[in-house]
């Protein structure tokens, strides 16, 4: 695809003043900025193509080699160079306007973010309760209002990069941009520091916080306290906090997004002749009928006593797995029952007492014979 004409792309003339242009590309950079189109081809491709006419038309030297040649005049130095703003400075700029921060001023670094994992057992994760935690974190000093210098001082401007905290490099036809190495990127320099923070504008402290966890809150989710976490540096804004939740293990239900599932224990009389029995649920204790017949594993569900998501949705199911127990420590007396009913049992037949085992059965034979040579 044929290259556009760098003055287009920015919709300015040839005579336009390099304020002018600066304008422009602020303009359309804001518009089209990655970060304010994500997954959007289009915009990253308008906004790689301005970065570039920029880069080309603020520098002095590549501007009249662009005016004279056109393209073929600037290809080979399309990576930087000395002379004019540059777009590293106004790309500054841009960041800032886009994302808060100040235009040609020092870098603002945010606070780091913090991660607080917190343990829930299943009923409070499911009905949402309210916690108090303790966190340690780092918090604006009061001696010196987050500034690091002390007090009746102020910080002064860096001398090296003039308060943008950063600098540029040239290396050949390439201009690479870094933090300044004599304020690491901070703007200024605190010669007088705060005795409190010794400079650093943020002091280690405890911090209690009341976190409300919502209803159907699950094993992963996170709850997001913006500015609960670590203070910036020098007065810069705190980072958020991250309370990721952790349900512990219950020792009746499991859960599968909205479902509960238990283990009903049955014994074989109630398996085989039917009943009615209570499980338990969340919600209090619930009836649940169990036909004749019922073999173990056999599935339960009772619609809507499960979990109501914390995302909103249907409420879920609780599932009830039924397992059939096979007696045991029985008593001479209790085993000779036994044996008369298994005589009992075998003058059915067992293809009417148990359908599952002659199938089995029948497969098995199946089997074995299919193996002979």
């Amino acid at each position: 695809m044929a290259q556009r004409d760098y003055y287009e792309v920015l919709g300015v003339s040839k005579s336009t003043s390099e304020a002018e242009l600066k304008k422009a590309f602020r303009r359309l950079a804001m518009k089209h900025h990655p970060d304010r189109n994500p997954d959007n081809e289009e915009s990253d491709h308008l906004f790689k193509e301005a970065k570039e006419a920029y880069d080309v038309l603020s520098n002095a030297n590549k501007r009249a080699a662009y005016d004279q040649f056109g393209h073929a005049g600037v290809n080979q130095s399309a990576g930087g160079g000395a002379g004019g703003q540059g777009f590293g400075d106004a790309f500054s700029d841009i960041f800032g306007d886009i994302f808060g921060g100040g235009g040609g001023g020092s870098r603002v670094r945010k606070g780091a973010d913090l991660q607080y994992n917190l343990e829930l057992n299943l009923e409070d994760a499911v009905s949402g309760t309210t916690v108090k935690i303790r966190i340690p974190t780092m918090k604006h000093c009061t001696s010196c209002s987050g500034s690091g210098a002390k007090e009746g001082s102020t910080p002064e401007t860096c001398g090296t990069c003039a308060g943008h905290g950063q600098v540029r490099m040239q290396q050949g036809f390439f201009s690479v941009q870094q933090a300044c190495p004599k304020c690491h990127g901070a703007g200024n320099i605190i010669s007088n520091p705060c005795n409190t923070c010794q400079g650093e504008g943020r002091v280690k402290e405890h911090k209690s916080l009341s976190v409300e966890v919502p209803a159907g809150v699950d094993n992963g989710d996170r709850i997001r306290l913006t500015g609960e976490g670590e203070a910036g540096e020098s007065g810069a804004p705190a980072g958020d906090l991250f309370v990721q939740m952790h349900v512990k293990p219950h020792p009746i239900f499991e859960r599968d997004n909205a479902d509960l599932f238990c283990e009903v224990p049955i014994s074989i009389v109630t398996a085989s002749l039917g009943g009615e029995l209570e499980v338990p649920s969340l919600n209090g204790r619930l009836n649940l009928k169990i036909p004749s017949g019922t073999q173990t594993h056999k599935l339960f569900r009772m619609r809507g006593k499960g979990v109501k998501p914390v995302r909103g949705g249907a409420i879920g199911d609780l599932i009830c797995r039924i397992i059939v127990e096979t007696p045991v420590k029985l008593n001479s007396e209790q085993k000779d029952l036994l044996e008369k009913f298994s005589k009992s049992m075998d003058k059915g037949g067992i293809n009417k007492h148990s359908p599952n085992e002659k199938t089995w059965l029948d497969g098995m034979k199946k089997f074995f014979e299919e193996m002979k040579p």
